[in-house]
């Protein structure tokens, strides 16, 4: 029997708008019908926007890389995120934006990234131990995940780990937050004046103003570290004593408010969803994890360069993404009218690219529903990978912690599967997507002991 990793099923065709709202509102990726999966570009019109999916490579290159500042971000997506995100760097365009990437990027470039090691590897060791107590009995490993995610962002931005007081209390609300908050607020498909309130649920407001409020404490308090000299030289401290090398400015405390929020989303929620899927894709195919687990009995020691020597665990965690991207639609906004395949786009249209059909593109990808982390040095996985692989985003907007991410997720993937074998429990995850892709009803798995020493497939 063939077995095929989880995709939700499609919508029909044709709906209509009120009943497309309330798909996508339980889940974007159910809402959105299967011709998506081999079409190059979709039209979807409602009363307020026109929106356009595009899938033709050259199309997102255009969009992505060639001509970036005419299609910035949307702000109506954005809109259902501003509680807890401010006017951070995920949000803005324009010189806001600029000065804001030129302000953080140096502390996510490669010689920074073996300065984070050491808190990586604690995080992970942490993880370990941690499941060392639950093996034997089916545990939702998206809970598991979520900890270790979080404790790797408090560890490398911070210097604390995840046990410290402030930090347990942002980690539980913010798991409040992802559970009270729709990616579709009504200012997303409604174009509403900024005076007028935005309708968040109360719960999402009260929990964003609690990790506000968290991580302002942790802020001040590293303003004042800083200014005795006496702060740890990690991401929070690079960051807050970086000056615009344009305007010499550096953030205000709120302004770092708004990036620690963003850290903690991007650099917690996504890897927490990504390591949970590889997780369960390496349950599914144990021949894969037999390999990962093989290949991590280099783990002997915290040392950087043994990244160099996790390939398969890299292609591994490469191919899990491509499946299960963490962000599966990215919206953008056209600032002047344009002309895609023969169609007039007019001006401030919704310009969605969706790494969750493009990943997937049947016109695009060999066997594109199936597990294959092979496939990356293959002629169609190098040419798809340039063309047609955006785990996270392209060109100018690129996620600043991509590199931080690919060594993260291999990194925890080979230490648990160097210490446990995984195996699946229950019915396959349905995948849904609300901030991100994770599993409908959460993601199973049974932790058994590998006995060390033996060969993985002994």
């Amino acid at each position: 029997m063939t077995r095929v990793p989880p995709k939700p099923a499609a919508r029909p065709d044709k709906v209509s708008l009120l009943r497309y709202v309330k798909l996508f509102r339980q889940d974007i990726l159910s809402a959105q019908p299967a011709r998506l999966y081999r079409a190059w570009m979709a039209e979807f019109r409602t009363p307020f926007f026109r929106s356009y999916m595009v899938n033709q490579p050259d199309l997102v290159k255009t969009v992505l890389k060639d001509r970036p500042d005419d299609f910035p971000k949307s702000s109506r997506i954005s809109e259902g995120l501003r509680p807890l995100l401010g006017d951070c760097v995920f949000l803005t365009n324009g010189e806001v934006w600029k000065q804001q990437r030129r302000i953080i990027d140096p502390a996510f470039e490669g010689g920074r990234l073996r300065d984070t090691f050491p808190a990586m590897w604690q995080a992970a060791e942490a993880a370990t131990q941690r499941l060392h107590d639950k093996t034997g009995i089916p545990i939702e490993i998206e809970a598991e995940t979520s900890h270790v995610a979080a404790d790797v962002i408090f560890r490398t931005l911070f210097s604390i780990p995840i046990e410290h007081g402030i930090a347990q209390q942002v980690f539980a609300q913010f798991r409040d937050y992802q559970r009270s908050q729709p990616i579709l607020n009504l200012a997303a498909l409604v174009p509403l004046p900024k005076w007028m309130p935005r309708f968040f649920n109360k719960r999402t407001k009260q929990t964003a103003k609690s990790i506000r409020a968290l991580i302002t404490q942790l802020t001040e308090a590293r303003m004042h570290d800083i200014r005795a000299g006496t702060a740890p030289d990690d991401l929070a401290t690079k960051i807050m004593s970086t000056q615009d090398p344009e305007t010499g400015r550096t953030f205000s405390t709120q302004e770092m408010v708004d990036h620690v929020a963003i850290f903690f989303l991007a650099g917690h929620e996504t890897s927490a969803s990504a390591l949970a899927w590889t997780l369960y894709l390496m349950a599914l195919y144990p021949e894969w994890q037999d390999k990962v687990a093989e290949e991590a009995q280099v783990l002997s020691a915290c040392d950087f360069t043994v990244m160099s020597k996790l390939r398969t665990s890299r292609d591994v965690f490469r191919e899990s993404l491509r499946l299960y991207p963490p962000v599966p639609m990215m919206v953008r906004q056209n600032t002047c009218p344009e002309h895609f395949r023969d169609r007039d786009i007019p001006l401030k249209s919704q310009i969605v690219l969706s790494p969750w059909h493009l990943h997937r593109h049947e016109r695009l990808w060999d066997n594109p529903d199936g597990f294959d982390p092979d496939r990356w040095g293959t002629e169609n996985g190098k040419t798809c990978q340039r063309e047609a692989y955006l785990p996270f985003s392209a060109g100018s907007r690129v996620c600043t912690g991509a590199g931080f991410a690919m060594i993260e997720g291999p990194l925890i993937l080979s230490m648990i599967l160097k210490s446990f074998r995984v195996t699946a429990v229950g019915a396959a995850p349905v995948p849904v997507a609300h901030l991100t892709v994770r599993s409908r009803d959460g993601i199973w798995l049974r932790l058994e002991p590998r006995q060390q020493g033996a060969h993985p497939s002994a």
